[in-house]
């Protein structure tokens, strides 16, 4: 009987830390995307992890970014940097391709191994949660609005908080980049 109760008890506070543990899932990772082999991932998987999150094209100027962001992941992937991509098709038709097309250029052009995601809108009505959340003045009133344009990057804390928003024109191995990378993996 004892052992019984023991095991009850056990049981019950595991159950217990793990509920408060998925409670306390940050809201920016409170979703869920398709991979581009289209394969549905918890955003909560990123846990405690610093991320950088970007809405990606293979037509762009910014394009060349990819090789850059790889670095980024190569470089702070072990010290818990995450780089995630999310294609979108909204700025001047600059991301046509399949999943599968999207996935060829990234990985013969850029050799992304980085998690990409399947394509989504980053503004308007269809826009994905994660990017409403992203950009609304709730939950970033330092930087709140509409994408502008490819290649955006959100950094998110492991805390779940947004840290900083760089736009296209700043490059993934902009000093300012990295020293808010380097600051957020320190914490």
């Amino acid at each position: 009987m004892k052992y019984f109760l023991c095991t009850a008890f056990l049981l019950g506070l595991a159950m217990t830390t793990h509920s408060q543990a998925a409670e306390k899932t940050p809201p920016v990772l409170d979703f869920k995307m398709k991979t581009l082999d289209g394969k549905e991932v918890d955003l909560s998987k990123y846990q405690g992890k610093v991320l950088l999150i970007v809405n990606t094209a293979s037509k762009c100027g910014a394009t060349p970014q990819y090789e850059q962001l790889q670095g980024l992941f190569e470089t702070y992937g072990p010290k818990g940097l995450e780089v995630v991509g999310f294609p979108c098709n909204q700025f001047g038709s600059q991301e046509p391709g399949t999943a599968s097309e999207i996935r060829e250029f990234c990985t013969s052009n850029y050799s992304v191994t980085f998690d990409m995601f399947s394509k989504i809108d980053v503004n308007g009505a269809d826009a994905a949660p994660l990017y409403k959340y992203l950009t609304s003045k709730e939950t970033n009133p330092e930087s709140p609005g509409p994408v502008k344009w490819n290649f955006e990057k959100f950094l998110i804390g492991k805390d779940g908080k947004i840290l900083a928003r760089f736009r296209t024109g700043v490059k993934p191995d902009d000093p300012k980049v990295i020293s808010a990378i380097e600051s957020a993996l320190k914490k």
